[in-house]
């Protein structure tokens, strides 16, 4: 039994104001067009600030009788939490850098320390066999001073220039997504003059440590474009490297592993090219390794003048070919394309690469050799269901590989792997300072049937006893696009769920790419309509299956995912108890149809082109989720959205909740909150996003009856 709205408190009603435009014959209305501000991105109109102000007013008069337990779940969620978590040190040539948090610290603090070497010359200590010992510890940036009196900051790109003296950082304080780029003398402290505003990509030094090439967001916030500046200059006079002609297409920067080429890649979702400029010479004439085809991806290393190429280009999962860079369009297959193994990591080192992978949606980790290449090495993982790859290796030359791993039940744990032995050396396991003990959970994968008999798998977690009676309640998450796979991964949060009796399960549905690159394509375009689906007839077979039953099951995702929300809410929202929808792409037609809006473009390859393809249209609005809301009884919900948030605007959660209060018959509450001071992803602070978390499992918890 599903708690009620607290009458005494009315929600704001947003006023309905005549609005249509007529596209492919077809007249679409939208009565709560108006609650897009036209100076966007500035957002300075009062009346809609107003309206915002006053939803989030009723969210905390809502949500205010629940702040004891909000509290509760908060301090269970922090108590999980090192708060003086620090990460695993790792050496990068002569430096070994890691991060830390202080004890009640919102942000990470970034440290480095010299390397121990063996050094004769200076007679080094005979204690230490005959090595000079690591250097004191030295603080390159504190996150927390720069976040100093902000309401919210984010650390973007941060490199070390090759010869260590220097560091690049950018950051963005407002939740814009346009990066401020500093650059500090680790020697002596002090801040450079060259600072570069509105910065939106990765950052590489060239190989002198004198300058840099970077992407700067354009006026709708996409990056077309790669600079290069050095170090002295006029930012304004930054070389242009590179000038993308393609609105669709997006521009990104980054370094070959032995670091002597510099990669300027541009593409969209389904298309891409890659340039390449010695590191040591960016304003020489770029090599382009092949031109773009529509619906070919490929990614770029270098090891020692041959190209190894990651290409979708005869085989949808993906292979491994090899170029001359003298001649670089002419691809040789290293690794053929398999239907088994869909791969979707290549890295090179010195004496070995390694290839990523998932077989049967199962992550995969496979050592290969360049003298022999029969020779494979697949590195085993000790659960049936789990999350495995590698970490963090900015090393060319290694004999050991940093390696992630976690389960739903085995919190994330960092090891190094010994190539020539196979020896598995456990570095460290995340801590849960109020105590874990895995062993009084299970994890299990299921499969689902959907409903045009395509096999959809499923990972729930719960704790030992669980029922599956259908008296149980069961959160039920997914994504669902862009190729994104959703792991099996660990989270303390989820305990809060599952210790109050929970089963919280991830749907790998189609949109993704857990099953491999066709699972993606078969949940986008014309095909998106089967994300949703999967999602709900995975709660119902959930449900059939007594994990739990109807007005039990809630269910979450945020940005695409939200979209997701929207979708099966107006699809089957009797089977849910309550749902909670964070930046929700909910105006899907509306903004497919606005290709001013800074993302437009790059994403009709994902959704369509409604605007030329009357199909795309036709498809997209059968199933945008503002566009179908009806007159019915809709499960109580939460819907969220950011100010500054340049992915999915503002305007969207909020005009789909105006309309559903609007529109529907039932009395459940119906919340909207706006983060004013920041992004998509919310506030940015540790504790600060906790808290957002603790609101989203204490709504859920208090609509189900369940709240203490």
């Amino acid at each position: 039994m599903t708690a009620k709205t607290d009458t005494s408190v009315q929600p704001p009603i947003a006023e309905k104001r005549p609005h249509s435009t007529t596209v492919h014959g077809v007249t679409i209305t939208d009565e709560y067009h108006w609650l897009r501000d036209q100076g966007y991105p500035k957002i300075e109109n009062e009346e809609i600030l107003a309206h915002l102000k006053a939803e989030n007013a009723y969210f905390e008069a809502q949500m205010g009788p629940q702040a004891a337990l909000t509290e509760t779940i908060f301090q269970e969620m922090k108590g999980r939490i090192k708060e003086d978590d620090s990460s695993v040190p790792q050496q990068d040539g002569e430096w070994i850098y890691w991060s830390k948090f202080d004890e009640g610290a919102q942000y990470r603090k970034h440290y480095r320390k010299t390397a121990p070497y063996r050094d004769e010359q200076e007679q080094p200590d005979p204690g230490l066999n005959g090595w000079v010992e690591a250097g004191p510890d030295q603080l390159i940036l504190d996150e927390n001073k720069l976040a100093e009196g902000k309401d919210y900051f984010k650390l973007g790109a941060a490199e070390v220039s090759p010869d260590g003296k220097l560091l690049a950082y950018a950051f963005d304080d407002n939740g814009s997504e346009r990066f401020d780029l500093h650059i500090r003398n680790l020697e002596t402290g002090e801040e450079l003059k060259d600072i570069i505003p509105g910065t939106l990509s990765s950052i590489v030094w060239t190989k002198d440590s004198k300058g840099l090439v970077y992407g700067l967001a354009n006026e709708n916030w996409r990056t077309d474009n790669a600079h290069y500046h050095r170090l002295g200059d006029d930012p304004k006079k930054a070389k242009l490297l590179y000038k993308e002609a393609d609105i669709g297409f997006g521009v990104g920067v980054g370094i070959t592993a032995q670091e002597d080429w510099i990669i300027i890649a541009t593409g969209d979702n389904v298309t891409s090219e890659v340039r390449l400029v010695p590191a040591d010479n960016p304003l020489a004439e770029p090599i382009l390794v092949a031109p773009r085809k529509v619906g070919r991806e490929y990614s770029v290393d270098v090891r020692d003048g041959t190209l190894y190429i990651l290409t979708n280009d005869d085989h949808v999962n993906f292979r491994v070919a090899t170029a001359d860079i003298k001649k670089p369009g002419e691809w040789q297959t290293l690794i053929g394309g398999a239907d088994e193994f869909y791969i979707t990591g290549l890295s090179l080192f010195k004496d070995f690469y390694v290839v990523e992978g998932r077989e049967e949606g199962l992550d995969q980790v496979e050592i290969r050799y360049y003298d022999d290449l029969e020779r494979t090495t697949p590195i085993s993982f000790p659960e049936a269901s789990y999350v495995a790859g590698l970490g963090d290796n900015p090393e060319y030359d290694v004999q050991k590989l940093r390696l992630d791993y976690e389960s739903m039940v085995t919190p994330d744990t960092v090891f190094d792997y010994t190539v020539a032995t196979g020896n598995f050396e456990t570095l460290k396991v995340q801590e849960i300072p109020s105590g874990y003990n895995e062993s009084l959970y299970e994890t299990e994968r299921v499969t689902i049937t959907a409903r045009d008999g395509t096999k959809v798998p499923v990972s729930i977690l719960y704790k030992k006893g669980f029922k599956k009676d259908g008296s149980q309640p069961l959160h039920l998450y997914a994504y669902g696009a862009y190729g994104y796979a959703m792991p099996p991964g660990f989270s303390a949060n989820r305990l809060s769920y599952v210790d109050r009796g929970f089963a919280y399960a991830i749907a790998h549905i189609r949109g993704g790419d857990d099953l491999g690159y066709q699972w993606y394509l078969d949940g986008k375009l014309n095909k998106r309509t089967n994300s949703f689906n999967d999602f709900v007839d995975a709660g119902k077979a959930l449900i059939e299956m007594g994990y739990t039953s109807k007005g039990k099951l809630t269910a979450s995702g945020g940005s695409a995912g939200g979209e997701l929300m929207g979708a099966v809410v107006n699809q089957a929202p009797e089977i849910f108890g309550a749902v909670v929808s964070h930046v929700a792409f909910v105006d899907v037609l509306n903004t497919m149809l606005d290709e001013t809006l800074p993302l437009t473009p790059g994403e009709w390859p994902e959704w369509g082109n409604p605007i030329t393809d009357k199909a795309a249209f036709d498809t997209i609005r059968s199933y945008s989720p503002y566009d179908n809301v009806t007159a019915k009884a809709y499960p109580p919900m939460l819907w969220t959205a950011g100010l500054n948030d340049p992915r999915v605007t503002y305007w969207e959660p909020a005009k789909m909740v105006a309309k559903l209060r609007a529109m529907k018959t039932d009395d459940n509450v119906l919340l909207l909150k706006t983060n004013m001071g920041a992004g998509h992803g919310g506030k940015s602070g540790r504790f600060d996003r906790l808290r957002e978390n603790a609101e989203e499992a204490a709504f859920l918890v208090w609509q189900l009856g369940l709240a203490e």
